[in-house]
């Protein structure tokens, strides 16, 4: 991984957000902002906007959103998903098109995946895609 970015999906935010939140994961959380390595892509800004309950909420997410570093979905995050869906499936997998997006945009980025959803290691085994997975540490 050249360039140190770490795309933290939507299922670790959960977690390291919660009014509970699972304390391992909002260290690891906190360790990656303090060194300025967390990476968002739009599909994740608006899984976690969306799911904001006040005006205040949506904000104050909104601005620290804002701040973290940007990977864009541009036509050739489109393209490597459409391909990836049609390899993944043809393997037997069926992953939400959401995840193939998201995991497309890692890979082109060449950024670590932070994720606690089993499709995301379910696509790392037949693609480039890195990933550090939080799936067994959720699991009860």
């Amino acid at each position: 991984m050249s360039n140190n970015l770490v795309l933290i999906d939507t299922s670790v935010w959960v977690l390291a957000l919660r009014k509970s939140p699972l304390p391992m994961v909002k260290d690891e959380v906190g360790h990656l902002l303090a060194e300025d390595r967390v990476a968002i892509v739009p599909m994740i800004y608006l899984e976690l906007l969306g799911g904001t309950k006040s005006i205040n909420e949506f904000n104050r997410l909104k601005s620290r959103l804002d701040a973290l570093h940007q990977i864009p979905i541009s036509e050739a995050t489109w393209e490597t998903a459409a391909q990836l869906s049609f390899k993944l499936r043809q393997r037997g997998k069926v992953i939400p098109y959401t995840d193939i997006l998201i995991g497309s945009a890692a890979i082109l980025a060449d950024a670590l995946l932070l994720h606690a959803d089993k499709h995301f290691d379910l696509m790392a085994e037949d693609t480039d895609l890195n990933v550090k997975s939080l799936v067994s540490m959720v699991r009860k």
